[in-house]
């Protein structure tokens, strides 16, 4: 809540009220006067004096405060100058906090003095008409205490404020607030130029950052002090403790000093405000002692006099005004008389300042360090960049950050975290409160006879939700025969607070209404029936491996065989004969292998290895053929009758939607024609119009929102698949434009559905069956590519190739001496040790045993045994040899067997 821009003018102080009598107010404007002329008596023959005028309210702490800065200043000035030529002689008028009286005093000081500046007046209604007089003469008007929005230099390039306009606090204010999060504020100010002049501006800057102005409090500038003893009040009424926020601007803050501090102690704690910002200097310091001694002083019955910042303006715009004077030079400071009739009045008859403009151009110019820091005028008024940002704590206000016109607010995090709130509560205040005696909130909640899973009366399920967020008190507001967007039309009328319910968060509702997040799935699904299952693909057991995959399987298997093959051939009769044979042999051994039913037996090491890799990747690919081929089944008895809203369209079918649900609405725009949409209203009726189909006066499909197909689906999860189809938000709570819940029950809403609590709400909403698949509404299944197999089959062909070389290099190294002992030429080397290749390796293990079985290149079974020098054996004419054998045994140099 933003408290008011509090009237500190010269009509009347809220807060503080010092009284001083005519008596002083008679001493102090004496020596002020008596200085300014015995400056210029002791130096009449090298300084000029220049009359500028001063109206204030002599009456008030400000005036005279004002006054004696003033005087100060000019003293420091010349005191630190004594070589200038100029003088400020001060010509002092008393407005009597009144507008009239400033502008006849502006008016008897342009005429009777002919000043070249005035300083003043004190309050900003004052200046509205002192400025047309500044105007009309092209006298200057600066005035160090009119922060008024509505005084302007584009009105009159002859007013000078030397101060902060109202309006230069607005973009801290509201970058406060949106540092906290505060969704509303209610403006309270005095009904004046003061409070109406900032309020526009400061709604603006609010509602920038997306902070709502409900309502604004006036308080009528001829209150009372009892009636305006605003935070006291406020304290009565319990505005004033944990929950609330106030925020001070700052005609406040800047004067908390100059207030009673039991005041500020008793009734202001926690509370935020907005300061000016002056840096601590050591000047600043001299001068506050200074002013203290020489105030008390002048005035021994005021005990402890509080010096302000007003005082300080007040300091440096005389030190300015001085400054711009003695620049202009020696000048001619006069007027131009007008020429008037004799029945002319007082404004007709008043003259026009010859130097006027010139001493404007001067003050554009000026620049000094004063008592508030740089001193420099924009645009006709004073430059302000920085303000504090504060917090009040005991009787004084505890600085926690700062906003910058270009950087924007610089907080210290520890400061801002450990803020004195009000209720001295150290935790953030939401920014709102509703006290427990207050309006009691009135609650929609639909009323429905089925799926009430979502919106049970008795307040389960979302309704829990509701209360899970929010602990407060609520009416039951439901009604049987509204619908959604009725619903929403009362609160968007402020006939209810809130919707609870089941209402779908789209995006022409949220032109009317705030929702929260949603607490629900989103998304609008179909719910199809599966395929009738009774007709098969005869080619399904193709379908789990592509084709590239078969084509390369099918390619190593051949590969494989010839590998073992040349690997076996010398050794293994099993892989000797005729050449149908050893064909025959070496295919059935590879293609066996997707059994392991092979039998015959591989005597070569590096067979052994390959084979044994080729094993590994068979034993890979059967594996996931049957796995695949498994699932491919289970999904052609679970294929749906529609995949997407275009199938569905296309085909005719009539289409399911519940009762009173805006899908009607979608499924039109989808150019579904009313004949083909059918309403339900529970979900046993949707099972039954989706068993009898179309051509039974049925539906071929349903189209309904997530949780609510997920609700049916829990009950038919057998017979139904979900596909999803529409993207939407899901369900959420609705409130009012601009409420101040959405953000705490949205935050509180994710505090819930991310923790274990929502799991059980949905298990309560969507009750599991045992005899219901866990992927039934998600089976998918893809056939199996090469991608997922091709380094099995670069390991296993990397290792028959491996084999091969080895095999190669051992063949080559065996029958070298024979090769290069031939004179043939290098075609017959090759053919030479081709057949050697082709010729059984007697001195491999297998021949060198003696008791191996084989067989004879007839295919017929012999007994290989070693033989001696005796060719008369017994045995050798039982045995069968081939050619190739007795060349074998003669180059050996073993007798041949006949």
């Amino acid at each position: 809540m933003i408290p008011p821009r509090i009237s500190f003018d010269a009509e009347k102080l809220l807060f503080l009220t010092l009284s001083f009598s005519a008596v002083i107010m008679t001493f102090r404007v004496g020596p002020s006067l008596a200085v300014a002329q015995s400056s210029n008596n002791n130096n009449s023959a090298t300084t000029i004096p220049v009359n500028v005028g001063v109206v204030l309210d002599l009456e008030t702490s400000v005036g005279q405060m004002g006054l004696s800065c003033i005087t100060m200043s000019l003293s420091d000035f010349y005191s630190s100058n004594p070589s200038y030529k100029t003088r400020l002689v001060l010509n002092v008028r008393d407005s009597k906090r009144d507008e009239v009286a400033a502008a006849a005093a502006a008016l008897d000081l342009i005429k009777n003095k002919q000043v070249q500046a005035i300083i003043g007046p004190q309050g900003s209604m004052q200046a509205d008409f002192v400025i047309h007089l500044g105007n009309k003469s092209h006298v200057p008007i600066i005035s160090f205490s009119a922060s008024s929005p509505s005084l302007s230099s584009i009105r009159s390039s002859y007013f000078i404020r030397a101060t902060q306009n109202d309006s230069s606090q607005v973009n801290a204010i509201s970058t406060v607030i949106q540092a906290f999060g505060w969704k509303e504020a209610v403006l309270v100010y005095v009904d004046n130029e003061f409070g109406e002049g900032i309020i526009p501006s400061l709604t603006n800057a609010l509602e920038e950052v997306g902070t709502q102005v409900p309502y604004r409090s006036l308080i009528s500038p001829s209150a009372t002090d009892d009636q305006i003893l605003l935070f006291a009040k406020a304290k009565e009424v319990g505005m004033m403790s944990e929950g609330y926020v106030w925020i001070l601007t700052n005609g406040i803050t800047d004067l908390l000093g100059s207030m009673d501090s039991s005041v500020v102690a008793s009734s202001m704690q926690g509370v935020l405000g907005i300061k000016t910002y002056i840096p601590d200097t050591p000047s600043l310091d001299n001068f506050m002692v200074r002013w203290k001694m020489k105030f008390q002083q002048d005035n021994p019955s005021i005990y402890n006099p509080m010096l302000n910042i007003f005082g300080f303006w007040a300091y440096d715009a005389a030190w300015a005004m001085a400054m711009a004077i003695e620049q202009m030079g020696t000048t001619n400071f006069n007027y131009q008389m007008s020429n008037s009739s004799t029945d002319a009045t007082d404004l007709d008859t008043i003259g026009v300042s010859q130097n006027g403009r010139k001493l404007l151009q001067e003050l554009a110019n000026v620049t000094f360090i004063g008592l508030t820091g740089k001193f420099r005028l924009i645009n006709g008024q004073r430059e302000s960049t920085v303000f504090q940002i504060v917090n009040i704590n005991g009787n004084a206000a505890r600085e926690i950050g700062f906003w910058m016109l270009e950087k924007g607010l610089l907080r210290d995090l520890y400061s801002l975290n450990t803020s004195i709130w009000l209720g001295d509560s150290t935790s953030v205040p939401k920014g709102w409160e509703i006290p427990p005696n207050g309006k009691r909130l009135k609650i929609l909640v639909p009323k429905k006879d089925s799926f009430f899973q979502f919106v049970m009366p008795s307040l389960k399920n979302c309704l829990m939700m509701w209360l899970m967020t929010i602990p407060f008190p609520f009416t039951d507001g439901s009604s049987a025969n509204s619908t959604y967007n009725d619903m929403i039309d009362q609160v968007f009328y402020k006939n209810y607070d809130a919707v609870v319910g089941d209402t779908t968060i789209i995006a022409n509702r949220s032109l009317y209404v705030d929702f929260t997040l949603p607490y629900t799935e989103s998304g609008v699904a179909m719910l199809v029936p599966y395929k009738d299952s009774k007709s098969k693909n005869a080619w399904v057991f193709l379908k789990p491996l592509t084709w590239d995959l078969w084509l390369t399987t099918g390619c190593f298997f051949v590969f494989i065989a010839l590998v073992v093959w040349i690997l076996e051939h010398q050794i293994n009769e099993e892989f000797r004969g005729s050449i149908a044979h050893q064909v025959g042999t070496s295919f059935w051994f590879s293609f066996s292998t997707m059994v392991f039913a092979q039998r015959e037996r591989v005597s070569n090491n590096l067979t052994r290895f390959v084979v044994i890799v080729w094993f590994f990747v068979v034993l890979i690919l059967t594996q996931s053929y049957t796995a695949s081929l498994s699932s491919l089944l289970v999904v052609q008895n679970l294929q749906p009758t529609m995949t997407d809203m275009d199938q569905l369209r296309k085909s005719g079918e009539k289409v399911g939607y519940q009762h009173g649900s805006f899908l009607y609405g979608m499924l039109k725009q989808m150019k579904f024609d009313d004949s083909r949409l059918i309403y339900y209203r529970s979900p046993e009726e949707c099972d039954a119009l989706l068993s009898k189909g179309s051509a039974k006066g049925g539906i071929g499909a349903a189209f309904d929102e997530v949780p609510y197909i997920k609700l049916v689906f829990s009950q038919y999860c057998n017979k139904y698949t979900m596909i999803p189809t529409i993207k939407t938000a899901g369900f959420g709570f609705i409130f009012p434009k601009g409420s101040p819940l959405v953000q705490d029950i949205s935050r509180a809403i994710l505090n819930v559905t991310e923790g274990p609590k929502m799991r059980e709400i949905e298990n309560t909403w969507f009750p599991s069956k045992s005899n219901c698949l866990d992927s039934t509404n998600s089976v998918s299944s893809n056939s199996l590519d090469l991608d997922s197999f091709w380094g099995l089959f670069l390991i296993a062909g990397a290792v028959a190739v491996l084999a091969l070389l080895i095999f190669m290099v051992m063949l080559v190294k065996r029958s070298w001496h024979e090769v290069e002992s031939s004179p043939s030429s290098l075609q017959e080397k090759i053919v030479l040790l081709g057949r050697r290749f082709y010729q059984r390796h007697l001195n491999s293990y297998n021949f060198r045993e003696g008791k191996n079985r084989n067989t004879d290149d007839g295919g017929n079974e012999v007994v290989a045994v070693e033989t001696s020098e005796n060719t008369n054996s017994p045995l050798s004419s039982s045995r069968d040899f081939s050619q190739d054998n007795d060349d074998i045994n003669n180059e050996q140099g073993t007798p041949s067997v006949e």
